[in-house]
């Protein structure tokens, strides 16, 4: 049975920790390939703060051209609206069926705000997540982390869940599993990368060759 992961975003641009992280996810739970999921109009921020979905997706392109295991999809950039998750689920599911296992991919600090995404209810009884937790400059180690998703799966999301170390899987006896994966720590970040173009700084090794490149070419995040 093939293993596909689901790994959505803005990507405004795609960088190293992105890629990395979804290289770390393919190899531990032996997924055949990752789809990378550019949002055209994501709810969940103003429009006018994020770089056109064309920009979006050619940096993307970019980024995997080399990689047979990272696919992009353009899914959601060929849907008029806001870019729900929900129905991109719903829409792999009926086009994979029942031959295919699909992962979601998402970081957590994106899981934590899951409870104001349309349908989240539903949605987590449709897939299995992978969580990716990783330290960041705020302080926040792996274990606070950790317990802050744990905390809020069992708070929000449903008290049934039950963690299992062994799987690094919180278990639920009627839905898919939620995993968690402690991703290799890179300090690196799309806001990070905008704002050292916005100071005229450089972003050599922040993110490939390519995008950085396609940034500079076409003037963006100045």
């Amino acid at each position: 049975m093939e293993k596909i992961g689901l790994f959505g975003g803005t990507f405004d641009p795609i960088h190293y920790g992105h890629l990395r992280s979804a290289w770390e996810v393919r190899e531990k739970f032996g997924l055949d390939k990752i789809f990378f999921i550019p949002a055209a109009v994501p709810p969940h921020k103003k429009t006018k703060a994020v770089e056109s979905p064309q920009h979006r997706l050619e940096m993307i392109l970019l980024a995997v051209k080399d990689c047979p295991e990272l696919v992009v999809s353009r899914i959601e950039l060929e849907r008029t609206g806001p870019s729900y998750t929900i129905d991109t689920i719903l829409h792999y599911r009926a086009r994979c069926g029942s031959n295919v296992t699909l992962f979601f991919i998402i970081g957590s600090d994106a899981f934590l705000e899951l409870c104001t995404w349309k349908d989240y209810g539903e949605l987590v009884r449709l897939v299995p997540f992978i969580v990716m937790i990783r330290p960041d400059s705020s302080g926040a180690d792996i274990t606070q982390k950790e317990k802050a998703l744990g905390d809020f799966i069992r708070t929000k999301v449903s008290s049934d869940y039950t963690y299992v170390p062994s799987g690094s899987c919180f278990t639920h006896p009627d839905r898919p599993g939620i995993f968690v994966h402690n991703a290799t720590s890179l300090d690196i970040s799309s806001t990070r990368i905008r704002s050292l173009i916005q100071q005229r700084k450089s972003i050599r090794f922040l993110t490939p060759q390519a995008v950085e490149d396609y940034i500079m070419v076409k003037g963006l995040y100045t």
